[in-house]
């Protein structure tokens, strides 16, 4: 929200010299954000002026429309003579006062004026908008000024615009929804600064009368408890909204768009209460405001017909719903340049109902802003006067004496808050009388006394049931957020400022630290990492077409998925069931933007419904829960493994003067699955690699990864159809792994060395090419006996020679006795041995033999 220091000043007695870094810093310490504090008097430097349209002659034969203006800017160009410049904008007319930077001025983002010939003519400077000046985000057309502004042409128009001002930019937490406005604001400023504050609701409003301003009939006092309206009859139409309240709006970035609903935002932005302007003789019929029947249509200020739901509010009158209610106005009924009577509404809406809307018609209008955040109750009948005055007296017309005003606003409900309850959970000492203080200055009524108080010791400070000073706080109608004791201890301590409480790090206790399983994570994280894998973090949210991207057969484990009730994106509404998804995205993204070779991981849960699960139990917070509801809720919610998962595309080894470089294969993802088990503590005699066929990956180009004989795996190359519906590089690979189906490390126990000499033996085997190496390599261990100290495959090697369907293994073995030196005839015999097993298994013969 941007509002204006000068704004401010209104409603709390700034100090006159205050700089604007103490400014900021005071609404920092109230736990507002601060994103920016400009002032306006340097953004724009040289020449702006204010300029009256004289003529203007339309160009024609270009792609857009021009005009060909000539402007009387005073004395301000040096020679007094009509400045002439070509503007796109369509929304002035001769005769019109704008707003002029002439050559040699310089606008916000260092854009510098300059005198250039363009559209074939001379244009010397610029007729300017609100976004140009940095007033705003308005860029649809230029600043037209007010009729009633004092400012002749060549007079500096900084002041006229606002210009000469500094204005706030602050970021409003959803918690705090009061704070959007002047009024909000002005009170947290008074807070801390210490000064008077004006309450611009202050002021008498006018209770409902016995004749209502309009007949209306409320169907949902729930989605809304409170509904005010007035009217205004006989209008002057063409009534310009004052300068002072366009220039408001203008710095607040919203754009003027006629007098009454000019009046309804301002109000907005002061007071933080959402109205609506309906022009009365457009509206058929009583109002009603209830739930929107499925299906009803409504076509809404911003020209978009929209299809309605149950659960959305509106107001209607015999034609159907006219009005997305605390969201945005229907074009049936809005306020036009003919209107003369003018019905304005103020209520109250249901939070939840109105950030519901919004999110399911992407409408997220200002009013919205404020609704889901939470607007006082009192206000509408406040913020009716008001406007009712300002129309009046800017726009002619008579107020209605009659006043509508259905009122089902609960009370708000007393809050038990121990004395001593916010210097426990703080570490500062708060004496009761401060706490008092404090809470009476946010508006909380307080009422102390001793009370037997709960039953919970950790929350009294006292023995069960025991006595202490307790304090019956009822907090004010525009603090919804204060519901809790918690609540009132964080008021407290934002109030006599966070700088006070002490930063005192909690000594650790001995003998705790990771567990093993967070130290096997970090583990295979490190590795990974040391191998050239970068990790990433994906979002765990999934679109219900994932699992045929990746061709996932449908009697598939990871096909079923749990759906989030109120998802970020209703484009991904799923929990992942793999992490392959996500992280493909990831790869593909940093492919399409340039980096051709990608080798990234990432270690996360996935979720796996359970079956037959059901609906959670409902739980109140009004005690703790029982172990029973516990664990029945704990039943219901999805098994979540964690798992590791790497994805490789390109040069696993780059190309350079030192060779021609290697691109990644099944291969490294087969080797990364290895790395992980073994960073993991794994025992590589426990660990088995064989073929298998498992979506997403290759069939003939994916191995299976077991521990012990049960599967935790599988790596290899992606199928090249999920390759080419997920427009994935080529031979792309990828391995998931998962965690927590591996067993613990066993205990380790250093090696026995040997200090004599080993025997080395080559053996080159031939088998039938469907034989994995791994097998054969288990076959040559069990064969060869204890004298077997190491085996590894060194050579794959196919030729004609061999037959066709047969190729050629090579293992170099390496034996040795621990207590003495091998005799050759001994190494023989083993080596011997180790091929008979792997005849005997596969029929493997000697190459060469």
């Amino acid at each position: 929200m941007r509002v204006s220091v000068s704004w401010l000043r209104e409603y709390v007695d700034l100090p006159t010299d205050l700089p604007a870094g103490d400014l900021e810093q005071a609404l920092v310490d109230l736990g507002i954000e601060v994103e920016s504090m400009e002032d306006l008097r340097e953004s724009v430097t040289g020449p702006l002026v204010v300029g009256e349209v004289l003529e203007i002659e339309e160009l024609t034969g270009f792609k857009k429309p021009i005009r060909f203006c000539r402007v009387d800017v005073g004395a301000a160009n040096g020679t007094g003579e009509p400045q002439e410049i070509v503007c796109g904008a369509r929304n002035f007319a001769p005769g019109d006062r704008v707003v002029v930077i002439l050559p040699g001025g310089v606008l916000p983002g260092n854009f510098a004026i300059g005198a250039r010939k363009t559209y074939g003519r001379n244009s010397n400077g610029m007729i300017c908008s609100a976004k140009e000046l940095g007033l705003g985000d308005d860029h649809s057309g230029i600043i037209v000024l007010p009729e009633d502004t004092p400012a002749k042409p060549g007079d500096d128009a900084r002041p006229v615009v606002g210009l000469d001002d500094v204005v706030v930019d602050v970021e409003i937490t959803p918690d705090r929804g009061y704070a959007l406005s002047v009024r909000g604001i002005a009170r947290e400023l008074s807070h801390a600064l210490g000064v008077p504050f004006h309450d611009p609701a202050a002021g008498e409003a006018p209770g409902a009368t016995a004749e209502p301003a309009y007949p209306v009939e409320v169907r949902d006092t729930v989605g809304c408890d409170r509904f005010a309206a007035r009217m205004v009859r006989g209008v002057d139409p063409t009534a310009q909204t004052p300068g002072w309240m366009s220039q408001r709006l203008t710095v607040a970035g919203i754009r003027s768009i006629s007098l009454p609903v000019d009046i309804t935002n301002y109000l907005m932005l002061e007071l933080g209460q959402p109205m609506h302007a309906f022009d009365a003789d457009r509206i058929v019929g009583p109002l009603v405001v209830r739930r929107a029947e499925p299906g009803e249509r409504l076509t809404t200020l911003d020209g978009a017909t929209r299809t309605l739901v149950a659960e959305d509010m509106v107001i209607c009158d015999d034609t159907g719903p006219i009005s997305l209610a605390a969201v945005m106005g229907g074009e049936t009924s809005e306020v036009v340049a003919s209107t003369t009577n003018v019905l304005f509404e103020a209520a109250h809406w249901d939070p939840a109902m109105v950030g519901r809307t919004a999110r399911r018609h992407k409408l997220f209008s200002e009013a919205a802003k404020r609704w889901e955040r939470g607007v006082d109750p009192a206000l509408p009948l406040v913020a009716l006067e008001k406007a009712v005055r300002l129309l009046t007296e800017h726009g002619g017309g008579v107020g209605g004496a009659e006043i509508l005003d259905l009122d089902h606003v609960r009370p708000r409900t007393p809050v038990t808050l121990p004395a001593d309850l916010p210097s426990r959970r703080v570490g500062v000492a708060y004496s009761p009388e401060r706490v008092v203080e404090l809470l009476e200055q946010v508006g909380c009524t307080v009422t102390r006394g001793t009370d037997r108080l709960g039953e919970d010791p950790g929350e009294v400070g006292v023995a069960a049931g025991g006595r202490a000073e307790a304090l019956t706080v009822t907090p004010p109608s525009w603090r919804p957020d204060l519901t809790d004791p918690a609540d009132l201890v964080e008021e407290v301590v934002r109030l006599d400022g966070y700088d006070r409480v002490p930063s005192v790090l909690p000594t650790a206790p001995p003998g705790r630290g990771l567990t093993w399983q967070q130290q096997r994570r970090r583990a295979v994280a490190r590795s990974l990492a040391e191998r050239g894998y970068v990790e990433v973090l994906a979002h765990p949210f999934v679109s219900g077409e994932l699992a045929d991207q990746l061709g996932l057969p449908a009697d598939d484990s990871r096909r079923p998925a749990v759906r989030v009730a109120n998802p970020l994106s209703e484009e991904e509404p799923l929990l992942r069931t793999t992490l392959l998804g996500p992280l493909l995205g990831i790869l593909k993204r940093n492919v399409g933007r340039g980096q051709r070779d990608v080798a990234i991981y990432e270690i996360g849960a996935v979720f796996h419904p359970r079956p037959g699960a059901g609906a959670p139990p409902a739980m109140g917070v009004d005690r703790r829960p029982t172990d029973e509801e516990f664990a029945a809720a704990d039943a219901v919610v999805p098994d979540q493994p964690r798992h590791v998962a790497v994805a490789l595309a390109g040069d696993i080894e780059p190309a350079g003067w030192w060779g021609a470089g290697r691109a990644a294969g099944w291969a490294d993802a087969v080797e990364a699955g290895r790395d992980v088990l073994a960073a993991a503590g794994i025992p590589a005699d426990r660990v088995t690699v064989r073929a298998a066929e498992r979506a997403p990956w290759h069939p003939g180009r994916c191995a299976e990864l077991l521990v012990g004989g049960v599967t935790v795996g599988y790596a290899g190359e992606l199928h090249p159809a999920v390759v080419a519906t997920l427009e994935l590089p080529r031979r792309t690979c990828v391995m998931e792994l998962n965690l927590d189906a591996l067993p613990a490390a066993p205990m380790v126990t250093g090696p026995a060395v040997s200090t004599f000499p080993p025997a080395l033996i080559d053996v080159a085997l031939v088998v039938d090419e469907s034989v994995p190496a791994a097998e054969v390599e288990r076959a040559l261990v069990e064969g060869a006996g204890d004298l077997l100290e190491d085996v590894r495959l060194f050579d794959v090697y196919a030729s004609e020679q061999l037959g066709a369907g047969r190729r050629s293994l090579a293992y170099k073995l390496t034996f040795r006795a621990p207590d003495r030196t091998l005799a050759g005839e001994e190494a023989v015999a083993a080596r011997d041995a180790a091929v008979a097993e792997a005849a005997r298994r596969f029929g493997a013969t000697l190459r060469g033999a």
